[in-house]
């Protein structure tokens, strides 16, 4: 059977962004004020897996890290058709940079171990460092293939993978246990159905805190984060703008004046 891991972030809702807030004290986002939903691109992780699942004997699994409202993230992520899920909750584990993330996500999958691929986003939506994905196989110990864009031919021996690049594409071969990070060019994720969401209810979701993982304080969150917020920037979005007044002749001539004396023309 095939054995696959999915990473998935619980991020504050894009949709409203105007509401996300900074401590500005800790300089971390405070989340308790937006609803969470799944990280974009970690939809498209999850689709990934389950469209493997449909071709073969696979079975899923869903990590996250998070604070305990993730729980709705990961319980979503069942009833779109994970086997199971396991959040990783501990207030020790709040304001983690890529690397305590990936390290503490490492320490779970470890305790579900074995695997034959790690799937995750490209990025989160609140941060896109598109580091944990990689620093994540660095703790695990296996390959890792970023950008991935199309899932080329899977077999138990070999993975053939397409990788975004600059300016163009990798085609990449790959023995797993192997980890990917994921674009949104990979697949159209599905949405929710009733009948998921009815199965949904007889999943249980694992919730492993910092003596579960065996680690210590030292290690997760703030403390096992060596990167730091040092100042924050308040970056204004408004614009001059410029009324046109006259008829629609004489607009059209002092928009094309405009645009030379900018130099655009």
């Amino acid at each position: 059977m095939l054995r696959i891991v999915v990473c998935v972030k619980a991020v504050p809702d894009p949709k409203q962004e105007h509401k996300i807030k900074i401590d500005p004290v800790s300089r971390n986002i405070v989340r308790g004020e937006v609803p969470l939903v799944i990280n974009p691109l970690d939809r498209n992780a999850l689709e990934a897996a389950l469209l493997l699942k449909e071709e073969l004997n696979a079975h899923i699994s869903i990590m996250s890290m998070g604070p305990p409202p993730a729980g709705s993230v990961v319980k979503e992520c069942l009833a779109l058709g994970a086997d199971e899920g396991f959040l990783l909750s501990d207030p020790a584990f709040a304001g983690a940079d890529a690397y305590a993330t990936a390290f503490t996500l490492a320490k779970g999958i470890e305790r579900i171990t074995p695997f034959d691929v790690v799937l995750c986003g490209m990025a989160s939506s609140d941060g896109s460092t598109e580091w944990v994905g990689p620093e994540l196989a660095t703790f695990l110990k296996v390959p890792v293939v970023t950008r991935v864009s199309e899932i080329l031919a899977f077999e138990s021996d070999w993975w053939e993978v397409k990788a975004d690049i600059e300016n163009g594409y990798r085609r990449v071969r790959v023995k797993p246990p192997v980890l990917l990070t994921v674009t949104r060019e990979l697949n159209k994720p599905r949405t929710l159905s009733f009948s998921g969401v009815i199965q949904a209810r007889k999943k249980e979701i694992t919730e492993w805190g910092m003596l579960d993982l065996g680690v210590t304080e030292s290690e997760v969150g703030i403390q096992g984060s060596p990167s730091i917020v040092s100042q924050i920037l308040e970056i204004s979005a408004r614009k001059e703008t410029e009324i046109l007044t006259g008829t629609m002749e004489e607009k059209a001539d002092q928009l094309i004046q405009i645009l030379v004396d900018a130099g655009v023309i």
